[in-house]
């Protein structure tokens, strides 16, 4: 056996990731999935139309695009169809990590060259989805346990923030903002751990719902996106045209690289809360699967897609791994995407209310990797890699300014802490050898 060879998780599952709840249950766990992520689906987008100053149009045709090509992309994931999919309950959405180059490339060839670039983008994610055993190798415990903590630990300050009010609010951080976020939190936290069967695994749903209805008479709840939104659209293929340009596709690659890093240790997070081993070819097809969702992403008018590490926290917390259930989301996504009145309900949920629950389900997540971390033979070799990478990747979060001054194909691969700290754990693992006492430690440990 290996000295970083994970134990089993002592966790018991309410649903594994075979088992299929009923349809009820399905729709409500889906719903909570949805809600966990759908503030990181729709920002991306409102940020990018922000930056090429799109009208209001474009922007929600990009937003409702968005919507439908993530539950999509997650149904593909999920669900599996041949060799592409993962299999696993993972949600699937556009990320930041997009932003910078989409902006570079739509200030020069807008909306269409940045279509055409998340398209022809995608085969370089494809290529490198058969690859994936030489890099599984490069994702011993100690790497993948970093990763997670990480995740976890980079993505707190956002649920501060939400808690807050939101960056940028006029009443940041105020008590009736923080009050919210606080009531939100422990009152999830009381139904999770003292709720019996459905309330328990439903916990951040029931939460969320009960801080949404206590923020509308406190004025905090807009329904003005409901109001202005259409009952129902439908996405044109190419709207707004395509522009296929070889300079656009370079600036798109590195992104692309870097999500492939992070697709890989999404995965295996999801594989260690779920209770089941990820190997090579899993993993391989669910890059395949990103590749995939990314490149019909482009086709129905939106950006590439991606893992999102927000709800691997809620596995952990509420112990439903089904794939059937991000299946549901993933349905669900492509229903919202065709119903911008119901997405702008959702779309509406008070920041506060996102981080009472953020909260748990990040912190959740960064204890996740801690525990991973704890069935690592904590060697001085082991304890630099975890300090560096954890340190580097944190500094890059806190202080994102520290890389303002780098060429811009390094700044967009070192713009996340997560893709920071993943690349140092990666390339630390290989550099830094074991010394013999060490292995002599080891070798004992594992005889004994």
């Amino acid at each position: 056996m290996n000295n970083e060879e994970l134990l089993t998780n002592d966790i018991e599952l309410t649903y594994g990731v075979d088992d299929n709840p009923t349809l009820v249950k399905k729709i409500l766990f889906g719903l909570q999935h949805i809600f966990a992520a759908f503030g990181g689906i729709v920002v991306v987008p409102l940020v990018i139309a922000s930056a090429l100053g799109f009208d209001a149009k474009i922007t929600t045709t990009l937003i409702s695009a968005t919507i439908l090509a993530s539950g999509i992309a997650t149904i593909i994931q999920a669900r599996g169809f041949g060799v592409i999919g993962s299999r696993v309950a993972c949600i699937m959405g556009t990320d930041f990590t997009f932003v910078s180059p989409a902006i570079s490339v739509g200030t020069v060839l807008g909306l269409p060259g940045i279509i055409g670039a998340t398209i022809l983008g995608a085969f370089f994610e494809i290529i490198l989805s058969y690859f994936i055993k030489p890099l599984m190798k490069l994702f011993p415990p100690i790497v993948t346990g970093t990763v997670v903590c990480l995740i976890g630990l980079t993505l707190l300050p956002v649920s501060i923030d939400w808690a807050a009010g939101g960056v940028g609010a006029a009443d940041y951080g105020s008590i009736k903002n923080l009050s919210i976020a606080m009531f939100v939190l422990i009152f999830t936290l009381i139904l999770n751990r003292y709720g019996k069967g459905m309330v328990s695994s439903a916990s951040i749903l029931i939460g969320m719902v009960a801080g949404y209805i206590i923020c509308i008479p406190l004025d905090l709840v807009s329904f003005t996106a409901i109001k202005e939104a259409s009952w129902i659209s439908f996405p044109k293929i190419f709207e707004y045209g395509v522009t296929f340009d070889i300079k656009a596709v370079i600036a798109f690659i590195p992104a692309y690289f870097v999500t492939t890093i992070e697709t890989v240790g999404c995965l295996k997070a999801i594989g260690e809360t779920s209770q089941i081993h990820m190997d090579e070819k899993r993993v391989g097809a669910g890059v395949l699967a990103d590749g995939i969702g990314s490149m019909l992403g482009g086709v129905v008018g939106s950006f590439p897609n991606t893992t999102f590490s927000q709800n691997v926290g809620l596995i952990a917390l509420t112990k439903v791994a089904s794939k059937h259930v991000a299946v549901m989301a993933g349905i669900i996504m492509v229903i919202l995407g065709f119903l911008p009145k119901l997405a702008g309900l959702i779309s509406g949920i008070p920041q506060p209310v996102l981080g009472g629950v953020g909260i748990v389900m990040f912190g959740t997540v960064a204890a996740a990797g801690i525990k991973t971390l704890s069935r690592v033979r904590l060697t001085e070799r082991n304890l630099l890699i975890i300090a560096t990478s954890i340190a580097l990747g944190l500094g890059v979060t806190f202080r994102p300014d520290v890389i303002a001054q780098l060429p811009e194909g390094l700044k967009m691969i070192f713009s996340s802490g997560i893709s920071t700290g993943t690349i140092t754990a990666l390339i630390l693992n290989l550099v830094l050898k074991e010394d013999k006492v060490e292995k002599i430690i080891v070798e004992k440990s594992e005889v004994a």
